[in-house]
């Protein structure tokens, strides 16, 4: 396996003042070393390594710009790169002290450290001689001592190194294709080393032991090459919906410098970000080579239903229609045709299934994304949707622990508040989380809601200085003591988008990234300021309020699972990438399983007098009455599009733009009316309930046939009475719809049952 994208197995040739280096593409160090040096232009060929050592922290300049690079590297200038590089934090012993190190040379710290670690020696006379040039020859050793290179496969004719000191460590060096000879088949051991020259032969050295560490999947390995910058990045993931007011759909300036200067490990898609499937592929390939040696992961909410974001691709009818089914199979089924197309559209990350709760009528954010109201089936539905996601190679994240379900504020708006006891907590929000982790879900999203049965604790809130219980995202022992330790979760954690005013509006954001990262966070989701966000953590390890073990260990769980699924082989080609999405996305197989989902899921919530089914074979004005414009619209052109007769119209009516007196007359004429209510994200008691029920009573009077048609949350039995006939099909897209409207014509049986309680 090749693991390096930006600079994969290269050849080197040192060679009186020239590099030849050869790497896949231009690598980003060499535009980050011209703009921080002004110096580098007789040494083009180093701005690679240069760049890459500079933002490693690892080497500096003179000041004003200037790097000078053909300046020969000192004896303590090279250690000193090494122990800033290896052992950034340590202090010397002194076990060995040079005569003419005193303790006010500016590298005194650096070369006690060197030497210490057995990196650098001195001379027989008891001197370092740190001002004098190094050799390449002492640069082979230090380099070799420091990373343990072993012997590569290469064969290596240097003539003038045999029976030289250094010998062994150049032939290592060259044997791995990290050093080469002159044209005449020497090596010119004694020769000294610039400044240009050393940045190349370490930092090539730092990205072939990082090669050899992905290869072998030597996660602790790669770790201990890794900057703490390198690492918080890893453990950010920030949207890139809009740059300079326009959506990102592909590559820019911004992007480019927010994915390269924050060392990110990955990012989240919204629908801005998608205009089609060969945009999405490109963009998602491009994106990728960004990324250097490690690779992004690429999300999106692609829950199905009324979340969903690839257009033109397959629309899944969503959670709660798999819940009226009730079928494992089909929900294994509808995972794995979802994995499939965002697979192959790029995307590695879905944040799906819902494995909330929907016990509560009044959630305002979760409803009809959730499988249902009863535990077992979530579990059951919501696992077996994620091993169809993973068995398609993508991986899946249960949310939002501990449980969404029982809320009636929606997180994006403000702080909800869970106020059950453990037991409740157990018996249903806790369950599927649980199933889920026993079945081997590899990511669980936190969400910011207050459980003060799990967590206590309050905080003031810099929205109003208030006290709240702290939510789950920031709560150590609702993440680390329950999730990890006492459920047994080994996975990724995510927390929720920062974006959201559950956590924006009572809390700092940098302050909540690191209370995020504390509590057990591996990765802080759409932070607002990446910047800050970023800083932060670097901030806080810093000053020790963040162990960099605890990082250690999220970095590793999140590099773990990059090579679980495969986001470190080499990567296709862009075009085998475009055919093979243009045959995946929207195929006929796909749109078959979203054909039968939504027929099955079609219910009967109230059937009297037998009017339903409908036939409309002598029906002359078909009335549709909806909330908005474009929802009559719809429903008329889906009527319309499954064939009725020719002496059949249809007129629709907006209930919001008319009274209720000129809705009864404009129904009046009507033969049959479809009254269609789509109860979505918002509370029930913003819907205009009175002028529902003014529609029913009056159709009731009247004797007119008519069928209550529910898009959203089917729980309009509970605000109306005296409803006869209503059917829901769990969602207000066109495959729902469609099923909807032919059981209603009497072309189709429904079969689904509903997946909640109306009480």
């Amino acid at each position: 396996m090749t693991a390096l994208k930006g600079w994969r197995r290269l050849s080197l040739v040192l060679g009186f003042t020239s590099i030849l280096l050869v790497a896949t593409h231009t690598n980003p160090g060499e535009a980050a070393a011209e703009q921080r040096f002004t110096d580098l232009g007789g040494a083009k060929w180093a701005n690679d390594g240069i760049g890459y050592l500079a933002d490693r922290g690892t080497v500096a300049g003179y000041g004003a710009g200037k790097f000078k690079p053909l300046l020969s590297i000192t004896r303590a200038q090279a250690a000193t790169y090494l122990v800033r590089e290896l052992y950034p934090e340590t202090s010397p012993t002194y076990q060995k002290s040079f005569t003419d190190v005193p303790k006010s040379h500016m590298f005194q710290r650096e070369i006690g450290i060197a030497s210490d670690m057995g990196l650098v020696g001195g001379f027989p006379d008891g001197s370092f001689r740190p001002d004098e040039p190094i050799s390449r020859a002492e640069t082979a050793a230090m380099l070799t001592r420091a990373y343990s290179l072993a012997a590569g496969n290469l064969q290596t004719k240097l003539l003038d190194v045999r029976e030289h000191w250094a010998e062994g460590s150049i032939q290592r060096l060259a044997s791995n294709g990290l050093a080469g000879g002159y044209p005449d088949g020497t090596f010119k051991p004694n020769r000294s080393v610039n400044r240009a020259e050393y940045a190349v032969f370490l930092s090539r050295v730092i990205q072939f032991k990082r090669t050899q560490a992905i290869e072998g999947e030597n996660w602790d390995a790669l770790l201990s090459l890794m900057t703490l910058e390198e690492k918080a990045g890893q453990m950010l993931m920030p949207d890139i919906r809009m740059w300079q007011n326009k959506p990102t759909t592909a590559i820019n300036a911004g992007i480019t410098s927010t994915v390269q200067d924050h060392k990110l490990g990955g990012l989240i898609l919204f629908d801005k970000n998608i205009e089609s499937t060969e945009q999405l592929t490109t963009f998602n390939h491009q994106l990728q080579a960004l990324a250097g040696d490690i690779p992004l992961f690429l999300s999106i909410d692609q829950e199905g239903g009324s979340v969903g974001r690839i257009p033109g691709g397959t629309n899944l009818p969503g959670a709660m229609a798999l819940g009226a089914v009730a079928d494992s199979a089909l929900s294994l089924e509808a995972g794995k045709v979802t994995g499939a197309e965002l697979k192959t559209l790029g995307v590695n990350l879905n944040f799906a299934p819902v494995l909330d709760v929907n016990v509560n009528p009044d959630n305002p954010v979760i409803g009809i994304r959730s499988f249902g109201s009863e535990a077992g089936l979530v579990s059951e539905l919501g696992t077996a949707f994620m091993k169809g996601l993973q068995q398609e190679g993508v991986i899946a994240t249960a949310k939002h622990f501990p449980g969404h379900g029982d809320t009636d504020v929606d997180s994006h708006l403000g702080l909800p508040v869970v106020a059950h006891d453990r037991q409740r907590l157990e018996q249903v929000e806790l369950r599927p989380f649980r199933e889920a982790i026993k079945q081997g879900v590899d990511m669980i999203m936190i969400g910011h809601i207050a459980f003060p049965a799990l967590d206590n604790a309050t905080v003031v809130s810099k929205k109003d200085g208030s006290k709240v219980v702290l939510p789950a995202t920031l709560s150590k022992k609702i993440i680390t003591e329950l999730l990890k330790e006492e459920m047994g979760f080994q996975g990724v954690v995510v927390s929720d988008a920062f974006t959201m005013k559950a956590i924006a509006e009572h809390f700092g954001e940098e302050e909540a990234v690191v209370r995020a990262v504390s509590a057990g966070v591996d990765i802080v989701l759409m932070p607002k300021n990446i910047t800050g966000a970023h800083d932060a953590i670097v901030q806080a390890v810093n000053e020790g309020e963040l162990s960099p073990q605890q990082i250690d260990r999220s970095v590793k769980r999140i590099l773990q699972l990059k090579q679980a699924y495969g986001l470190f082989e080499p990567s296709r080609s862009l075009q085998v990438k475009l055919e093979q999405a243009k045959r995946t996305v929207g195929s006929k197989s796909h749109l078959a399983v979203e054909r039968e989902i939504a027929e099955k899921s079609v219910t009967v919530l109230k059937a009297e007098d037998g009017q339903l089914p409908h036939p409309v074979t002598t029906d002359r004005i078909i009335a549709v009455v909806a909330s908005t414009s474009a929802q009559a619209q719809q429903i008329e052109s889906q009527l319309k599009a499954l064939g009725l007769p020719k002496q059949t119209s249809v007129k629709t009516v907006v209930q919001g733009e008319l009274s209720r007196e000129e809705i009864a007359q404009a129904t009046s004429k009507a033969d049959f009316v479809i009254v269609s209510s789509n109860l979505s994200r918002a509370a029930q008691g913003s819907y205009d309930w009175a002028g529902y029920q003014a529609i029913i009573d009056d159709l009731n009077t009247r004797s007119t046939r008519y069928v209550l048609l529910s898009l959203g949350n089917p729980y309009e039995l509970l605000h109306l009475r005296g409803v006869k006939n209503a059917i829901a099909v769990y969602g207000a897209q066109e495959p729902n719809l469609t099923a909807g409207l032919r059981v209603i014509l009497g072309q189709n049986e429904a079969r689904g049952k509903l997946p909640v309680t109306l009480s």
